[in-house]
């Protein structure tokens, strides 16, 4: 196992908030790549952005892929074709690609074309409320996990600290794709196809593309426009300062709620949307750690069909108590307070299965059809999961 002792803060909780399959595919690669790379995103000087003109050299590169080893552009050298492939793990558009890039690697590789995806995007830049079709974000380590999930058959590579080779290349957003042919000169940039949805189209722009360059020819198409999520530069961090601020600002309050109105909660009728309840308390120490993690998942989500509720076990005469920890956790949704005495009537009615520890957490559709729960402290992915894989929810447009 990887020595925790030397891992970067941002890793650490991570890890800390993951389930032990995915922190061992972390650790895993970590361990095992022989490097010592550690992400440190940074601030990169606002700048024009020029994307790369047909006709010219493969800039080169050196970045760190998902397994943790360095690549650069002449390990590619005997490969007929290059294909690199801008893209990340946050945006919809990428997500709704994703299986027709791993088709599009497998049916060329045989052909000589070499497949690289690139994430060209600054984490200091992306914002909670851009995340909201995803369960990660796009810090490296998080690559590691979606490359896993998701069966990618081709390098995966982070751009995320300086993105100085993504500036070279200037992808204006994800995807976005390159194709240079055998002397490395580019033939072909933008769209895999014009249509998002996945299962409507088979990266047919693209595979023309390819065809006509693996066969010598000039590509009759070589430039087409890409749709997606803008790159997220490392200068594109006012935004998101402005709305952490505007999130702190917000007002939080508190309200008693008696057995009547936990049912209410619970049954979800007055919303249409799925509806997260976690029950915590002022006096229960893991709660207060993770309760700030609630309200991230709140700021990713809550512009779709969802919400997130807390309920708080803590007595009346300590409602001062829950109020002043919700202010100081930025909690601007709905909070409530239990106002009877009998605890032991809140747990059966708010989960039967439910065995009384805090915290215990809740996702409730539309109707009051418990979806999931879980006892003690959250995986946040494994939450963020069940969320955005729900049919109210979901992936891409």
């Amino acid at each position: 196992m990887i020595n925790k002792l030397f891992l970067p803060l941002s890793l650490l909780l991570f890890l800390f908030s993951c389930n032990e399959s995915d922190k061992s595919i972390v650790e895993d690669v970590m361990a095992g790549s022989g490097t010592t790379f550690e992400a440190k995103p940074q601030a990169v000087p606002k700048q024009e952005v020029k994307t790369l003109e047909i006709g010219s050299a493969a800039p080169d590169f050196k970045l760190i892929g998902v397994d943790g080893k360095y690549h650069t552009l002449d390990e590619y050298a005997d490969a007929e074709a290059l294909l690199l492939m801008f893209t990340c793990n946050h945006c919809p558009t990428a997500q709704a690609y994703e299986d027709r890039m791993i088709k599009i690697a497998e049916d060329y590789k045989d052909k000589g074309v070499q497949m690289v995806a690139i994430s060209p995007n600054s984490p200091m830049g992306l914002l909670f409320e851009e995340l909201g079709y995803s369960d990660l974000g796009d810090e490296y380590h998080e690559m590691v996990i979606r490359h896993k999930d998701k069966g990618y058959n081709f390098p995966y590579l982070y751009d995320g600290d300086d993105e100085k080779v993504s500036l070279e290349y200037g992808p204006v957003a994800t995807p976005h794709a390159f194709v240079f042919d055998k002397k490395r000169t580019l033939q072909y940039r933008g769209r895999l196809d014009k249509v998002e949805k996945p299962g409507t189209a088979n990266a047919e722009d693209l595979r023309a593309a390819l065809d006509q360059i693996l066969a010598g020819e000039p590509v009759t198409n070589p430039v087409t426009k890409t749709f997606g999520c803008s790159t997220k530069w490392g200068w594109k961090t006012e935004y998101k300062t402005k709305m952490d601020k505007e999130w702190s600002e917000k007002p939080v309050s508190i309200t008693s709620v008696n057995e009547q109105g936990v049912k209410e909660l619970l049954s979800n009728t007055d919303s249409k949307k799925l509806r997260l309840i976690n029950v915590w308390a002022t006096w229960c120490g893991p709660c207060r750690m993770e309760y700030p993690d609630f309200i991230d998942v709140q700021r990713m989500f809550g512009d779709r069909d969802f919400e997130f509720v807390s309920l708080s076990t803590d007595k009346e005469k300590k409602k001062e108590a829950a109020l002043k920890f919700l202010a100081e956790s930025n909690s601007a949704v709905d909070n409530y307070i239990y106002s009877e005495e009998d605890n032991y009537a809140l747990i059966e009615l708010v989960d039967p299965d439910w065995n009384g520890a805090l915290p215990y957490t809740i996702l409730v559709e539309p109707g009051g059809k418990k979806v999931w729960s879980h006892q003690g402290e959250v995986d946040f992915l494994e939450l963020k999961r069940a969320i955005v894989d729900h049919p109210l929810i979901g992936r891409y447009f």
